[in-house]
């Protein structure tokens, strides 16, 4: 009998309930349900609207049990860095703030009167960004010191949706490595960091990896959704399953670009490089699946284009304007990594106001704009290239892309250009896939990492790019 799993996927503008299942040694994609997400403001504050996203959740589980298609497990992953806390009865006390949110401006600098800069990078691995979880803990205590003096738990956003599934208070280890409070050696909370930020470490659960079976559905939750399965802790970051996804043999040395609304560029180490060059560089130290790290650098990714075409081309597919820019020889480019590309109130005006100020051609309509859009990324991709090779002391001769830029042929060939590796994309829905993995190793239907890519490469086309 078919054994099927789920991956509930939610990213920072939809979710997405796919089922896998397993078909002649390949893995058979099947999309159940898919819904908008997207921050929202309440109180003064940009936020997620987190109640929404478990009623959406549990909608697409019960869309499984109306296709005759009842998973043996489910997995929840999302963006990382975002949480909620919970009271003393078990129910949530704040709203889930949105990494975007102006709440943690100014916050470095406390934290560093507590920590200086080196030293936090130094015990974390982390790179500083101004959103990190850290940052954010920060605000709440300036802001809102009631609350944390009130809460009993925190929770990141995929915990929380688990818990409210299971019961179970767990912090998954790839999205915790996220916050920058946790240590690459002992892969647990560093009490002590905790402790000198002046945050409550009773809150923080216990720490548990993928593959973890968090138990099964309440009875309250069998009840509504209709059936009872397992809960597996996939690597809730979605980055830490979307890595998993890459289609690269267990020992194969390989650049990789998680390209979504983020772009995540780098490689896996077996030990952390929490060294001053890596730190000066900005690369990050993340949790992977198996204790291995995620060694990379966020890059603004296509969040750029998303809020362009958005602004100015939404009657536009984002094939259309690939397309269209691709036409467009305008030589202007911009930092895609600066700060100011992150939140802003116009981002077509940001991009042009940057060329502007640097004394460039400044685009005009959504083929200029996207063109120094794309070519900037992949400038930036190429530029991260060489940093990697140069911190690790390795040449590399193919970027990997999964994610739902692996469908971005005119980005890709930019890429390939600017890196002068070649590259291979796909398979698009990444997270997903990685997310599956981790449930059907947990389930011995998947050996290890080895085995899940050799399926995973078998199961999707791949596109190269030279």
């Amino acid at each position: 009998m078919t054994q099927y799993y789920l991956a509930i996927d939610i990213g920072a503008s939809s979710g997405r309930h796919i089922l896998g299942h397993l078909e002649d040694g390949k893995m058979i994609l099947e999309e159940i349900y898919r819904f908008p997400n997207g921050m929202t403001d309440r109180n003064g504050r940009r936020i997620w609207d987190i109640g929404r996203l478990f009623e959406e959740a549990k909608t697409g589980m019960k869309k499984c049990a109306e296709s005759g298609k009842i998973p043996v497990s489910v997995g929840i992953d999302t963006w990382a860095v975002d949480f909620v806390l919970l009271g003393r009865d078990g129910t949530r006390i704040t709203d889930a703030v949105a990494y975007r949110d102006s709440r943690t401006e100014g916050m470095d600098e406390k934290v560093y009167a507590h920590i200086p800069e080196t030293e936090l990078y130094a015990r974390t691995g982390i790179q500083k960004q101004p959103f990190n979880t850290i940052y954010q803990m920060m605000a709440m205590r300036e802001q809102e010191p009631e609350l944390l003096a009130e809460a009993e738990t925190f929770l990141m956003i995929p915990d929380y949706l688990h818990y409210l599934l299971t019961g179970v208070k767990a912090a998954e280890y790839t999205n915790a490595s996220s916050t920058q409070m946790v240590s690459p050696e002992t892969k647990q909370w560093d009490k002590e960091l905790i402790r000198r930020l002046g945050y409550p470490e009773e809150i923080f659960p216990e720490i548990a990896v993928p593959g973890t079976c968090l138990g099964t559905l309440t009875a309250e939750m069998q009840s509504e959704i209709g059936y009872n399965c397992r809960v597996i802790l996939p690597c809730t970051h979605d980055t830490g399953s979307a890595v998993l996804a890459v289609p690269a043999g267990k020992d194969e040395d390989a650049l990789y670009i998680s390209s979504g609304t983020w772009s995540l560029m780098g490689t896996e180490l077996l030990a952390a490089d929490c060294s001053p060059e890596a730190q000066r560089h900005n690369f990050t130290n993340e949790g992977g699946y198996d204790y291995r790290f995620r060694f990379l650098k966020n890059i603004m990714g296509l969040w750029m284009i998303q809020s362009v075409k958005k602004e100015i081309g939404a009657e536009l597919s984002f094939g259309e304007i690939c397309e269209m820019a691709s036409g467009e020889a305008i030589a202007s480019r911009v930092d895609c990594n600066d700060s100011r590309f992150l939140a802003p109130a116009n981002m077509t005006a940001e991009v042009q106001a940057a060329c502007r100020e640097t004394g460039q051609e400044v685009p005009e309509g959504i083929a200029q704009v996207a063109s120094v859009v794309c070519n900037s990324l992949a400038e930036c991709y190429g530029a991260t290239c060489r940093e990697v090779e140069a911190l690790t002391g390795k040449a590399y001769d193919k970027i990997r892309i999964v994610g739902g830029g692996a469908n971005a042929a005119y980005l890709n060939e930019l890429t390939a250009k600017a890196s002068g590796k070649t590259v291979y994309a796909g398979p698009t829905e990444g997270t997903a896939i990685g997310n599956l993995a981790a449930q059907m190793i947990a389930f011995g239907e998947l050996e290890d990492i080895g085995d899940a890519s050799a399926c995973i490469g078998r199961s999707f086309p791949i596109q190269i790019y030279q």
